[in-house]
């Protein structure tokens, strides 16, 4: 049963408006294993939890994956709940004296070090708890940069720290009783779509490393290159191309200095988005001042992602023939609709302007590629609504709601 028959069957056990996130469990399985087992020697990938930490999710891919990269204490409680040895890796900016010493407490494998007070406060932390802690500087390089959708660095941002600091960080490292210094994290750019660029980019930081090596007589042993390889969100059929990727990315590898032992990525995105879908159903559908709105069970409290990053999404409509009511059903057939949710603001669109072939009063919107900062990003409590459920699909597709 695939997905689309998986959401007619739910409709179809139920009277009141279905609003549901589906995962198919097998697709997430499959796409993380066959990334990971592509990564040449020396290189491993983290799983990047902002995207998605629903427990089910952290489960099924916490044996896959070299470990999971947290950004808050929340995190790392999380990632401790699935297992208490997996190696755990905390970057991310603004983190406190008590997310700090909590993090020690939880074992955390690693810091990404953002500035030169968070060093310094980590340091005297782990003094008082007496720690030993593993760092990398994570380093706002000057750019320029391969074009992606977003930019991290290269530009004033509150992320990491600027080169001209980086002496001086290192100064302070070695100065520093309770921390070992092992490298540099960077993450510069977001949604990256081309393989070859972030090639590019990852050549880029060879360079950078290599010459801080030889400028403060430096032998680091990791490198975190960050996530950013993106979805592409407009044209799903024009993914970023992985098998490209790694094939470039074995030579540029071999041509590191071998005392760098490892090669981390920190994914997110383009491990979980693609097994992931937002069902809800239409509750009316309207022509207002020339426009065709098709209204559902939901909206952007559940589903921000097309708000955040201002696009339209991609979706399909999964007709459902039940109509419990005597008076006609209302559609729109090969016309243009915008999908809008049930919060109080025009600002509540998941996708604007799009032709369908028809949908209806009942039928359902299906989104796709919403299994990354789609339901963890949302407002969720806005106007006291319902959540929606959420489903964990095994083949055959057996529904496991929580």
């Amino acid at each position: 049963m695939n997905i689309r028959e998986t959401v007619q069957q739910l409709k179809n056990e139920r009277s009141d408006p279905l609003c549901a996130y589906l995962y198919d469990m097998n697709r997430l399985r499959d796409h993380v294993e066959t990334v990971v087992r592509s990564l040449p020697d020396r290189c491993r990938m983290f799983y990047a939890m902002k995207a998605n930490s629903e427990p089910e999710i952290l489960q099924a891919l916490a044996p896959i994956v070299d470990g999971l990269e947290v950004a808050s204490l929340g995190e790392v409680e999380k990632a401790r709940a699935v297992s208490t040895d997996i190696p755990v890796i905390f970057g991310g900016p603004g983190k406190t004296d008590q997310e700090i010493e909590g993090a020690i407490r939880h074992r955390v494998t690693r810091f990404h070090v953002e500035s030169l007070h968070e060093l310094r406060r980590i340091e005297e932390i782990a003094k008082r708890l007496q720690a030993n802690v593993s760092i990398l500087l994570r380093v706002n390089l000057s750019g320029p940069f391969p074009s992606a959708t977003l930019s991290m660095a290269g530009r004033p941002t509150q992320f990491g720290m600027n080169e001209e600091e980086v002496g001086e960080a290192i100064r302070t490292a070695w100065a520093s009783a309770h921390i070992c210094l092992q490298g540099f994290h960077f993450h510069s750019i977001s949604n990256q779509l081309n393989a070859q660029s972030h090639l590019q980019l990852l050549n880029m930081y060879r360079e950078k490393v290599e010459a801080w090596e030889e400028a403060y007589g430096l032998k680091v042993t990791a490198v975190n290159v960050g996530g950013g390889i993106g979805v592409n969100y407009q044209n799903l059929d024009a993914q970023f191309d992985w098998p490209l990727f790694v094939e470039g990315l074995k030579p540029l590898v071999e041509g590191f200095p071998s005392h760098w032992r490892h090669i981390d990525f920190e994914c997110g995105r383009y491990l979980t988005a693609a097994c992931g879908y937002y069902a809800c159903e239409v509750l009316d559908i309207k022509r207002n001042h020339g426009k065709n709105y098709v209204l559902v069970r939901g909206g952007t409290h559940h589903f921000r992602l097309p708000v955040s990053w201002q696009h339209s999404h991609p979706f399909e409509v999964v007709p459902v023939e039940k109509w419990p009511y005597s008076f006609e059903r209302k559609g729109f057939e090969g016309e243009p609709v915008t999908i809008t949710g049930q919060l109080c603001t025009p600002k509540d669109v998941m996708a604007r302007d799009i032709r369908v072939d028809r949908v209806r009063i009942g039928d359902i919107i299906l989104f796709q590629y919403t299994g990354a900062y789609s339901w963890s990003i949302s407002h969720h409590d806005f106007l006291s609504h319902p959540h929606p459920e959420h489903l964990y699909l095994e083949h055959p597709a057996v529904c496991e709601p929580r």
